[in-house]
């Protein structure tokens, strides 16, 4: 499904300072799997989502999504067969618009339109239902603006926007870092039943190792650029996982 193959990914190549990030890394996801990506702070986690989502180039390797080398493919169009939910809950929407103005800005995803004629009365039932189904009473605040919304909200309505037409594969960056322990678990909820309503393939980012076991059915932990452990979530302990993060930052330490 994706095929991330001999990747190869620098900073400040040529200087001083160079941080070789990823060398000759390789990596498949398969459809309708959500994948959780673990590890340490620098370990290469959001590095790979960007290199994934376009908004950042490969320096050497290919990323095939559904057998078509996207490697090349600007950041704009890779966004028609990609999903994504930013760690700020701010990012994935428009806060001075409405939650019906941008539930309408994500269903013309990928086509042309006008401002003035963004608000489809054939679309209302739909969103309402899709507003419904998250249980957070949105569907009562439609022509709210966003920005009056609580962050959980509005990393529900980004949710919902980032998978409503259904991508290839949904990127989640940490996106639940940046709430509170109880809306954390709500929107975590929200994603797992979203996930599998639609059988969305994911690669979800965590730094909550409990949270990547429960809602993930593989789990990849990253240490400098490179993959330490590879299992089906069911096979591995948070303890296991604590035990091999811990030891990886005293060698950091040590370093």
């Amino acid at each position: 499904m994706l095929k991330v193959k001999n990747l190869w990914k620098s900073f400040n190549s040529d200087t001083d300072f160079q941080i070789d990030v990823f060398e000759d890394f390789n990596l498949e996801i398969e459809k309708n799997t959500c994948t959780a990506i673990i590890g340490p702070n620098g370990c290469g986690k959001s590095t790979l989502l960007n290199l994934v989502s376009g908004s950042l180039p490969v320096d050497k390797g290919k990323i095939i999504l559904n057998n078509e080398d996207i490697t090349s493919l600007p950041e704009e169009k890779r966004a028609l067969k990609l999903g994504r939910v930013h760690q700020s809950p701010s990012m994935g929407v428009s806060p001075s618009l409405t939650i019906l103005e941008n539930l309408s800005l994500a269903n013309k995803k990928g086509e042309t339109f006008s401002l003035r004629g963004l608000v489809k009365k054939k679309n209302l039932e739909m969103f309402i239902q899709m507003l419904r189904d998250l249980d957070l009473g949105l569907e009562d605040k439609l022509h709210t603006q966003v920005k009056y919304l609580s962050g959980g909200q509005r990393q529900s309505l980004s949710l919902i926007m980032a998978a409503m037409k259904h991508p290839d594969l949904l990127l989640l960056d940490e996106h639940t870092a940046a709430l509170d322990p109880k809306t954390s678990h709500v929107v975590m909820e929200k994603t797992r039943e979203l996930l599998q309503k639609h059988h969305i393939t994911t690669m979800m980012v965590s730094h909550h190792m409990g949270d990547a076991l429960k809602y993930s059915q593989r789990i990849i932990m990253l240490d400098k650029g490179k993959i330490i452990l590879d299992k089906p979530s069911v096979d591995v302990s948070e303890n296991e996982l604590l035990d091999i993060y811990k030891a990886k930052l005293a060698e950091r330490i040590i370093a």
